[in-house]
């Protein structure tokens, strides 16, 4: 299993800058992949473009991009910009987000999020490979060509939780990014159905890309009511409800990777049991001496895979 780094709180408390900084920090320790998702008016490819040619081949994804604020084509020319930017390590992560977002904060109708996904990743999938497309859709259509300012093609992956979803994942794309998840929903749902989708497709093995809180401390209860009422807002939500019920827990309190060292390091290797291919953590900590031992926990594990 590999290990990354999922950066996207930090847009938060740290702003641009922060981000940045940790970027090049993950490089320097070695990291696989550095992951930021699309945080209020923050630009995720905007920000992963800033990082630039660094000469590292680890991996700079975005988890996630929803896909309604953004037409495939207007999403093509900015991952492909990004890519001559950093260079080809990039993954676009792309999801359809949650029904309340779409009705309550966009105001657009919610409908058919399979098809609307199926639709977009053609346009997406054609303009990255070959700056060209001609494809009619219920959904999303596009009729034109241009010239790419990258040669390379980008990977993408789609946040991927329901069954339709997942083998459409496994079909078609190059995996799925995950949040709210756990090693037994993993294990018992994801993996099985993702991988059974790309072997019947004929495709490679699937990434999938598992993220979660982790903090180590001795004081574990208060650090895990921290995490349940700052991130309570995701168990309401009922793609994330689901795979939580399957995994047996009420919110990310329980769902976080949370204790002293051992504990931790337990953890993270029912992670890696249960077929997930990577780990991208949000490293917490209480303090700076927590923040310190849970980055020599992570690197630790990761010099160990």
């Amino acid at each position: 299993m590999r290990y990354g780094i999922n950066g996207s709180g930090r847009m938060l408390t740290n702003g641009v800058q922060g981000v940045l900084e940790d970027l090049k920090t993950a490089e320097v320790d070695g990291f696989s992949s550095y992951w930021v998702a699309q945080v209020g008016l923050i630009d995720a490819l905007t920000l992963l473009g800033a990082h630039g040619r660094t000469g590292s081949s680890m991996a700079l994804g975005t988890a996630v991009i929803s896909t309604w604020e953004r037409h495939p084509h207007a999403l093509a020319t900015q991952a492909l910009t990004t890519q001559a930017l950093v260079g080809d390590r990039l993954v676009v992560g792309i999801g359809v987000n949650h029904r309340p977002h779409v009705e309550q904060s966009l105001r657009m109708n919610w409908d058919r999020p399979v098809r609307h996904m199926s639709e977009y990743l053609a346009i997406l999938g054609d303009l990255l490979a070959g700056g060209a497309t001609s494809r009619q859709g219920d959904i999303w259509s596009f009729d034109g060509q241009a010239a790419r300012p990258s040669d390379g093609v980008p990977k993408v992956m789609i946040a991927a939780l329901g069954e339709q979803m997942l083998r459409l994942a496994g079909r078609r794309t190059d995996g799925t990014i995950l949040w709210c998840v756990g090693p037994e929903t993993i294990r018992t749902h994801i993996a099985p159905t993702i991988n059974q989708a790309a072997s019947a497709a004929g495709r490679p093995a699937p990434s999938i890309v598992c993220s979660l809180p982790v903090w180590v401390t001795d004081d574990p209860a208060p650090a895990r009511e921290f995490l349940a009422a700052i991130l309570a807002d995701y168990a309401t939500l009922p793609s994330y409800r689901a795979m939580m019920d399957i995994e047996g827990v009420h919110g990310l309190g329980d769902l976080s990777i949370v204790g002293p060292e051992d504990e931790v390091r337990e953890q993270l290797a029912r992670v890696e049991a249960s077929g997930a291919t990577d780990f991208t953590p949000v490293p917490m900590g209480g303090n700076p001496d927590e923040e310190a031992r849970t980055r020599s926990v992570l690197l630790e594990a990761m010099s160990a895979t």
